[in-house]
């Protein structure tokens, strides 16, 4: 027996309409997810890569301190030991052969690597030319301060309290002591220079003070920021009482570098205050990068929770989607079955209608009673319409 088309067709439709129902929920439901998971694993991955220039900034603080140190003691015509150069210099390669490849610095550091060795093996003869060759090599270390920060993505930082952080750390303060150290080593070297000279070393010295002065302000602007505008509750606490102390030496930094009225500076007083700077810029520095990278921590940890509340509720929504589907398939099962019993059910009431006897007139057997309307009952097509009248 052939099924007619017309009946294959709704069959199929209620097979295949549930299969379509729970892939059309579950592909946006798997966008959501892709998106949401790139999204978190981008902002993670930005903010591990943050960490490692957090870590990179701690080790350059160290070389800045004995570098802005070996030039004073150059131009003064000292003899430096080098001990603390030397150690800082092996501590950047050793964490610079470990992350640089990720943060691009390798080639920076090896050619800063070469000048710092060139300087360590230079005779303190000549203070102008050790003046101007560290001043080359500090400018070396500068840029690899800003090529970390661009490379881990700490000068791209979304949080307020964190990119001030790395401002005030991987820039500003750098800035402020390399400034400070030229700006004593040139008034020294100005008691030296011949009158000729003099104009042109006091707009030198007038630049210094404002290239040293003006990263320590903003300095001091950024941390405040920071401090207002986090969350932490330990930020303030641990930054604001380091940086007292480094805005009180950068005012008395000021106010010895301040000129007199001939226009010169008095050496003495400007290193001894530069000298205290250094110490209280030496305090602070690691205390903005251990807060800077415990807000980064802390970023990374919550953005773990939110991967894995991603994942829950993608595998909760698959659960609920395979719910769906087998709620489906079982309506569709149960109605296939009633379909069929139905069918059956109308076959045997057909069979047992073939297998009734047919009455005849005249056969001496009672008439059986039939349904009226009954097809084959001539009676019933007689008087079927007065019925229906009546």
């Amino acid at each position: 027996m052939t099924v007619p088309a017309s009946r294959v067709r709704p069959r199929t439709a209620r097979r295949v309409v549930p299969l379509l129902l729970v892939v059309g929920l579950l592909a946006p439901l798997g966008v959501l997810f892709q998106q949401s998971w790139r999204l978190t694993d981008d902002d993670r991955s930005l903010a591990a890569r943050e960490r490692l220039g957090v870590a990179y900034l701690r080790i350059l603080g160290p070389v800045t301190d004995a570098l802005v140190d070996a030039q004073s003691a150059a131009v003064a015509g000292r003899s430096a030991t080098g001990a603390a150069l030397t150690d800082a210099v092996e501590e950047v390669a050793r964490v610079d052969a470990r992350v640089g490849a990720e943060l691009r610095t390798q080639e920076r550091w090896a050619g800063l690597r070469a000048k710092l060795e060139a300087l360590r093996d230079r005779p303190p003869t000549d203070p102008e030319a050790a003046f101007t060759a560290y001043g080359e090599v500090t400018d070396l270390l500068l840029d690899l301060h800003r090529k970390v920060r661009e490379s881990s993505g700490l000068i791209r930082d979304p949080e307020s309290d964190s990119f001030f952080l790395q401002d005030a750390a991987g820039r500003q303060l750098p800035e402020a002591m390399v400034a400070a150290g030229r700006l004593t080593d040139l008034a020294t070297l100005a008691a030296r220079r011949s009158p000729d000279d003099r104009s042109r070393t006091l707009a030198q010295l007038a630049a210094l003070r404002v290239a040293a002065l003006t990263p320590a302000g903003t300095l001091v602007d950024d941390l405040r920021a920071a401090v207002d505008r986090s969350e932490s509750a330990d930020l303030g606490g641990n930054v604001l009482t380091p940086l007292d102390t480094y805005q009180r030496a950068v005012e008395a930094l000021a106010a010895a570098s301040a000129p007199t009225r001939t226009g010169t500076l008095d050496a003495a007083p400007v290193a001894g205050a530069r000298l205290d700077a250094h110490a209280a810029a030496e305090q602070l520095q690691p205390v903005i990068l251990a807060e800077l990278d415990a807000l980064l921590a802390a970023r990374v940890d919550r953005l773990d929770r939110d991967r894995w509340l991603v994942v829950a509720a993608a595998g909760l929504g698959v659960l609920l989607l395979a719910v769906l589907a087998g709620v489906l398939i079982a309506a569709a099962r149960r109605a296939r079955r009633a379909a069929a019993e139905a069918r059956r059910a109308r076959k045997a009431e057909d069979d047992r209608t073939a297998e009734a006897p047919t009455w005849q007139p005249g056969s001496g057997e009672p008439r059986p009673l039939q349904p009226a309307g009954r097809a084959g009952d001539p009676d019933a097509a007689r008087w079927g319409p007065a019925d229906a009248a009546r």
